[in-house]
């Protein structure tokens, strides 16, 4: 499944509701789930629940963008498919990134 596919996926499951609650409860919600991923990574205990707040932070990261009609893979592809958006490394050998 390609980011376009999935925030796509993620419309057709929970658009209408977050485009409802409006842009700033729904990055409260993205917020929250930052939380929950950072608790999981220092637990580093539980491989599933860290899969589970990975795919969380996504998808609540993909309704963000699509409430404010960004496409995650357009923008993600155009500012990283030459490497470092700063020396254009890969890896990154600016220190910058």
């Amino acid at each position: 499944m390609s980011i376009r596919e999935f925030q796509q996926l993620i419309e057709r499951i929970y658009f209408e509701k977050d485009a409802g609650r409006g842009l700033a409860a729904t990055h409260m919600w993205f917020s929250e789930e930052v939380g929950e991923l950072t608790r999981a990574l220092r637990r580093d205990d539980d491989r599933q629940n860290l899969e589970e707040e990975f795919a969380d932070v996504l998808a609540w990261l993909s309704t963000l963008a699509s409430i404010k009609g960004v496409d995650l893979e357009e923008v993600a592809a155009r500012k990283y498919a030459g490497g470092c958006p700063y020396c254009h490394a890969a890896p990154c050998g600016c220190g910058t990134g």
